[in-house]
């Protein structure tokens, strides 16, 4: 008789299941995200050349509340099966999983949109600082149904670890995003209507693709197990949806405080405010790519971290991390250099010197979106651990040290005391996230915090910056402070690895070639 709690890995037996490693899943990730964040890069200066800084600002409030919106207005149910889905598929439960909480999901979704289009004018006022744009709640609205529906995929090809499949579908999302978006603006009207329209029909798309692969792979997928209880799934999910939910609540207006509070308490109209917030847009079109590699590097992490964790491998949960949070600062402070050096070009030349205060406080911007992207990776011992609401709380206390930085500083010295504001409030959640981490056996090394403390020195320009990272990689090199030897150990290792792949690729390449030559 089968054993439904049975604990023997079904990933070699299940066609539907065929996940890729943690090295493969990175490395994959990262070249798909090159292809992403180009398409996106080049869409975002065309927005940028082509719209008003006040239609900039309407825009990027717009995209902000989406991004706020869909995991809060669902309970954030899908962000559990970076943690269940492995749970419930070794039960053979996995369909009975997905049916509940897409029907969930979606009840919830189109209770939300509800929400907003009955209450047009207040909304209004919240996301854009004044009533009269109703219109735009509307298309939000609308548009908020295809972007829950695009993050549920997201979440569940995260959680089967099918990094190529999520790629495609991320790829889809902005090709499909950047052509509809430059078509509208450029064809239709120049105003943040195009671009809401343009974003929702993207994610409608995308979320067409990954309803296509969850039908025909359906029948492959675990489902013969004995259904579990209502009462037995929802009070596993729910606690822990719920944690993420409080988490995603705060992240999100973590990073949408400093534009709302732009918006909302710098001096002058509605107008002016917006022009200002189109400012600040252009300071995070570059650093923004930084965060992406983290924001989609964090969900792939997480099973496979998961799966050290239900192992018993505690200290392999820690040194991983720690490696990947020394590489992933390196790597985005390595791109703040060459966006600080690239700047000046893009601001006078691309952007036409239309937006001369976004390249002010860059630098800032610089700083924040390093350690954003940095706690999202941190986030992940907390998540293994299943005390996400530790991270939540780690979350409040930035949130609230922004607010309250953004009071202070935004009338005495304008649009640069956001940044200022918004890198001390991830500071803090940084430093406490991982000192909660700690609590619960995390144990992370000098070499950690010295990494981490890099992006304080953008303020000091990208020739300052080069030179501590070029110390540091020497450091990194020539002795065990910065890497441990355990460390260097997994790095040669994997170099190792894809050099003999490439090897073997190469080999093969040369041999079909003389294979296809003339006369062989």
């Amino acid at each position: 008789m089968s054993n439904p709690t049975a604990t023997r890995d079904h990933a070699a037996e299940d066609p539907a299941f065929r996940a890729d490693t943690l090295a493969d899943s990175v490395v994959l990730l990262l070249v798909w995200t090159v292809a992403q964040r180009l398409i996106g890069f080049c869409r975002a200066i065309l927005f940028c050349r082509w719209l008003d800084p006040a239609v900039l600002g309407q825009w990027d409030m717009a995209l902000g509340f989406l991004m706020l919106a869909a995991p809060v207005s669902v309970l954030a149910l899908s962000s559990s099966f970076g943690r269940y889905v492995e749970y419930y598929r070794r039960r053979r439960q996995l369909r009975t999983l997905l049916v509940r909480t897409a029907v969930a999901t979606g009840l919830l979704a189109c209770a939300s949109v509800t929400v907003i289009a009955s209450a047009p004018r207040w909304f209004s006022r919240l996301i854009f600082g004044t009533p009269d744009e109703i219109g735009l709640v509307w298309l939000l609205a609308g548009s908020l149904l295809a972007v829950v529906a695009y993050h549920y995929f997201v979440n569940l090809l995260n959680a089967l670890r099918n990094v190529r499949l999520i790629s495609a579908m991320q790829v889809v999302n902005s090709l499909a995003f950047a052509g509809l978006g430059i078509l509208l603006v450029w064809s239709w009207r120049a105003t943040a209507a195009s671009a809401i329209v343009a974003f929702g029909a993207a994610s409608a798309i995308s979320a067409a693709f990954g309803l296509g692969w969850l039908v025909r792979r359906w029948e492959l997928l675990p489902g013969d197990g004995p259904p579990p209880p209502h009462r037995e799934l929802w009070s596993k999910l729910v606690p822990f949806a719920a944690s993420v939910w409080l988490a995603s609540l705060l992240a999100n207006l973590f990073e949408l405080a400093d534009r709302y509070m732009i918006v909302h308490y710098l001096p002058g109209t509605a107008e002016q405010a917006l022009a200002q917030a189109g400012n600040y847009h252009t300071s995070r079109v570059l650093p923004l790519l930084l965060v992406s590699v983290a924001s989609l590097l964090s969900p792939v992490i997480t099973p496979h971290l998961t799966h050290d964790w239900e192992q018993g491998r505690r200290d392999r949960v820690s040194m991983r991390l720690n490696l990947y949070l020394k590489l992933l600062c390196t790597a985005m402070s390595v791109g703040a250099v060459a966006i600080l050096l690239a700047a000046p070009l893009l601001f006078d030349i691309v952007f036409q010197g239309k937006f001369s205060g976004g390249l002010a406080v860059l630098p800032g911007t610089l700083t924040y979106c390093v350690w954003f992207g940095t706690s999202m990776v941190a986030q992940n011992y907390l998540w293994c651990a299943e005390k996400a609401r530790l991270g939540s709380l780690a979350l409040l206390a930035g949130l609230s040290v922004n607010v309250g930085l953004s009071l202070l500083l935004l009338p005495s010295l304008g649009l640069k005391g956001a940044p200022i504001a918004a890198g001390a409030a991830h500071l803090v959640a940084l430093v406490l996230i991982l000192g909660f981490s700690r609590r619960l056996g995390f144990r992370s090394d000098p070499g950690t915090w010295i990494v981490l403390s890099v992006p304080v020195v953008f303020w000091l320009g990208p020739w300052a910056t080069m030179a501590v990272l070029i110390a540091i990689v020497f450091e990194a090199i020539s002795t065990n402070r910065i890497l441990t030897a355990e460390e260097k150990g997994h790095l040669l290792q994997a170099w190792l690895r894809y050099r003999q792949r490439f090897l073997t690729t190469a080999a093969w390449w040369r041999s079909s070639s003389r294979g296809r030559a003339p006369g062989k």
